[in-house]
């Protein structure tokens, strides 16, 4: 099974961590309502760094769910497809 990927990274000041989580929580249904997965990850040494992952099982259901997105990301964004090395 094919798998595809988006991730972001993100540093978030800490007065607006509470904001900022909030909004993930949207995210998170979003995603998960269109058939994704979705991870949000903190950097241990580092508060308020976080990378977000988006996952699906295929890059047209991922590529929907960007479209449809309540947010837009800063940067490009880029899908990666899983690769099964031989």
């Amino acid at each position: 099974m094919s798998r595809s990927l988006v991730l972001q990274r993100t540093v978030v000041p800490i007065a607006e961590r509470s904001r900022f989580l909030e909004q993930i929580r949207a995210r998170r249904v979003h995603y998960e309502t269109a058939r994704c997965r979705f991870w949000l990850f903190e950097e241990a040494d580092l508060p308020g760094a976080y990378i977000e992952l988006v996952e699906a099982a295929d890059s047209a259901t991922l590529a929907a769910a960007l479209e449809r997105a309540p947010h837009a990301y800063a940067e490009a964004v880029r899908i990666y497809q899983q690769v099964e090395p031989e």
